[in-house]
């Protein structure tokens, strides 16, 4: 597979890649350098931010959410790279010390929002993982929050079925995908293992493809791990950086996939920290806008 470097440019953590089908625009972030990017028409912007920020989703009002340690805010596209215009519109998690991580929005528009404990310091330095005080969240069109789970280490992939039965998420800290089922108001039941631990680095984000297939980003594992609807290792796809944080299938006919990734202290591998791009063959599912 010949993966290709998006730009020049290596991020420290970058991640919650999004595709946008309206605008063929690509959302990511870089949560450690505080930035909000988006590639569209060829063009690339930064709008540098000022705290940790894990999500840049674009909105049908036509603006986007960004999900950063202070709250989920609006951000104006218009508004210039250094002096973004932001608009705190909810705050989800209530525990203090605790940040934004992994955010997607459910088939209905919906923002669903996983939290961690704070692992970063102000300059965007890495903290020691001490408590597992994480939750997920979701939040409607109004701004209004709703408390699903508390007790979470690192939430990520938030992904649903088809049918709109089952929810998949994974807790980095646990090493497995879980899937929750999902009752008539859309809320999770009691979880189970999905996918179980694999020696190929831990799971982070993930994409869905058309077929129902999970596309699993493995912190440290230099690949992605595909898993079949029921679970089981499907295919494993090497990658030329070591820590791949998030991947969604984007492009005109949604079979380009775009995975990001994080440079850690120390590494001499070039690509460690690009945005990867290769054409599949596969066609994934859309990612969807934020209904605010």
């Amino acid at each position: 597979m010949n993966w290709q470097a998006l730009s020049p440019v290596r991020y420290r953590l970058a991640e919650g890649a999004c595709w946008d089908v309206a605008t063929q625009a690509l959302y990511w972030v870089d949560i450690a350098g505080f930035k909000a990017c988006r590639l569209q028409g060829g063009a690339q912007r930064h709008w540098q931010l000022h705290e940790p920020v894990s999500a840049f989703i674009p909105t049908q009002a036509g603006d986007a959410l960004v999900t950063l340690a202070s709250g989920v805010h609006r951000l104006a596209l218009d508004s210039p790279e250094q002096a973004p215009a932001l608009r705190l519109w909810c705050q989800a998690d209530p525990v203090a010390g605790n940040r934004a991580n992994e955010a997607r929005c459910d088939p209905q528009g919906n923002l669903w929002l996983g939290s961690m404990q704070n692992n970063l310091d102000a300059e965007g330095g890495d903290l020691p993982l001490e408590r597992r005080s994480g939750g997920l969240f979701r939040i409607d069109h109004q701004g209004r929050v709703a408390p699903l789970l508390a007790g979470q280490g690192i939430v990520n992939t938030l992904l649903w079925s088809d049918d709109g039965a089952w929810l998949y998420s994974a807790d980095t800290l646990d090493g497995v995908i879980y899937r929750y089922p999902l009752d008539a108001q859309g809320l999770p039941g009691p979880r189970q293992v999905w996918a179980a631990e694999h020696p190929r680095g831990a799971p982070d984000g993930s994409a869905m493809d058309a077929d129902g297939y999970v596309w699993n980003a493995r912190w440290g594992g230099h690949c992605l791990l595909r898993f079949a609807p029921d679970g089981s290792l499907d295919r494993i796809v090497e990658l030329p950086v070591e820590h791949p944080t998030s991947c969604v299938f984007g492009g005109p006919d949604l079979t380009r996939l775009y995975v990001t990734s994080s440079r850690q202290s120390g590494s001499h591998n070039p690509l460690d920290g690009a945005v990867l791009w290769a054409d599949l063959g596969v066609r994934g599912q859309p990612c969807q806008r934020f209904g605010g």
